[in-house]
């Protein structure tokens, strides 16, 4: 009987902090579509006698995003240099955060297949990134345009046990950072990457064996594959009875689907850390961390019990709609507009507006249709003014393409539903008279062609026929 292996999982996700500027200097920190080098300056460079000054704002985003992964902040911290030579690393050296970070022992809840889980957070740290690298055939070029941006490191305790995992964590820390605006972390645009530690054990046993860590992935699906891969690796060594005895660092190649060894890990001592010279520690008093807790909006994972509990959605509708902090606003503000009850607000929003929106490549806060006119059309509905399917179709798409309220577009078009019998009643006899033999087979028992006969009538008043009235006069008018 074959052993059976635990998979232990860590990962690193740095994710650039939105700020109008770099780390420890002024320059730009719009790495994307810029001229190569174009945003750099002395201090970045790492020019001689040149002097950090650290950026407020990127600290405070950082605290509130440490505070958003139920972090505990310290009163204080302070930067270090981790001294290491790269070509993307100008300095020579990194100012990162090592033994006093800016943040401690947090956790995240995430949900796999349905079932819950705490991931704990050991920290998140401050630090500035490293400039980019691109490999052609005559060489290597550097774009430092990146290189002093802040970047925020939130590293996980080994607590992941699959690729899934990794993968739910990843995302829905991508989630809270995105909801607090504290990082746009858009992978495309290389805000957000990850390093994924790996490592088997035998069920049962709770020792950490030697890691393999994965460095610089940068979507969600490179770290499901590389993760899989790095676990069908070191099984093979397990069973072949010579596990992994060292800690090492590998890349990931993406068009092989594989990782590939790149150098033993470094440890702690290889970085040589010491305090940053130029940099005063960072105080953050317990009065101004309470502060920025109280800015802290609803977190989505608390959102999604609210809607679960308060508005009994489905799952799928709960996540789509929590999924980014505008959609789920536009979605309360709806609510608090309309008499229509949550689960049909959030069908209407889920399979027409977010198509709509889809199609055209919006975000939800470039909506031509507002809450307000929303609810207005799902009033319209409520009350019988128009039928669900005129107002998924013809109105719905007046009022996107023309910016325009649903009462402007019934009243304009002349689709206001009629529930009139006379009028339906006269519609429905001339059906009947047109459509003898169809009526003959329905009294004969064929009763599917009930529905082409209700379709006749609902064809002649051009959809505004009140559907129910329609069905029920047709079933008194066939006897």
């Amino acid at each position: 009987m074959s052993q059976l292996f635990e998979t232990v999982i860590g990962l690193e996700i740095h994710a650039q902090i939105s700020t109008q500027s770099k780390m420890f200097c002024s320059c730009s920190a719009n790495a994307y579509n810029a001229e190569p080098n174009e945003n750099t300056c002395p201090v970045c460079m790492g020019f001689p006698g040149q002097l950090p000054v650290i950026n407020e704002e990127a600290v405070r985003k950082g605290i509130m995003a440490a505070l958003a992964l139920n972090c505990t902040i310290p009163e204080i911290s302070k930067f270090d240099r981790k001294n290491y030579f790269y070509p993307d690393l100008p300095k020579g050296f990194q100012i990162s955060q090592f033994d006093k970070p800016v943040s401690e022992k947090g956790s995240l809840n995430i949900f796999v297949e349905g079932v819950e889980k705490t991931i704990r957070v050991t920290r998140l740290h401050l630090e500035d990134d490293a400039g980019k690298l691109s490999h052609i055939e005559r060489g290597t070029l550097c774009d430092y345009n990146r290189s002093g941006i802040g970047l925020m490191e939130i590293v996980s305790e080994p607590d992941i046990r699959s690729a899934a995992e990794a993968s739910a964590y990843a995302k829905e820390v991508q989630i809270v950072l995105r909801y607090i605006g504290s990082s746009e972390a858009d992978m495309e645009k290389g805000m957000m990457r990850f390093d994924a530690s790996v490592s088997l054990r035998p069920v049962g046993d709770e020792t950490l064996y030697p890691r393999a860590e994965i460095k610089n992935l940068n979507s969600f699906k490179s770290l499901e594959s590389a993760i899989e891969f790095e676990v069908r690796r070191q099984r093979k060594l397990w069973e072949a009875g010579k596990p992994q005895d060292k800690n090492i660092t590998v890349g990931w190649k993406e068009e092989k689907q594989e990782t590939y060894f790149m150098r033993e890990k470094e440890g702690a001592d290889d970085y040589r850390y010491f305090p940053e010279p130029d940099l005063p520690p960072l105080r953050a008093p317990k009065e101004m961390v309470d502060e920025y807790r109280k800015l802290l909006p609803e977190l989505p994972y608390v959102r999604r019990l609210r809607y679960a509990k308060d508005y009994g959605l489905s799952e799928g509708d709960i996540y789509l709609l929590s999924e980014n902090r505008p959609l789920a606003e536009y979605f309360e503000n709806t609510l608090s507009l309309t008499k229509c009850e949550p689960k049909k607000v959030a069908s209407f929003m889920t399979t027409v507006l977010i198509r709509f929106l889809n199609e055209d490549a919006k975000d939800i806060d470039e909506s031509p249709v507002s809450p307000q006119h929303l609810a207005e059309l799902l009033d319209a509905v409520e009350s019988g003014k128009v039928s669900n399917n005129m107002a998924k179709g013809e109105i719905f798409e007046e009022m996107y393409l023309k910016s325009m309220g649903a009462a402007e577009i019934i009243k304009e078009k002349g689709l206001e539903q009629v529930s009139d019998t006379g009028e339906i009643e006269k519609v429905a006899a001339e059906v009947l008279a047109a459509n003898p033999s169809i009526v003959e087979e329905y009294r004969s028992g064929k009763v599917k062609v009930f529905g082409f006969l209700v379709g006749q009538v609902m064809a002649k008043m051009k959809g505004r026929a009140n559907p129910g009235v329609v069905n029920d006069l047709m079933k008194k008018l066939l006897g």
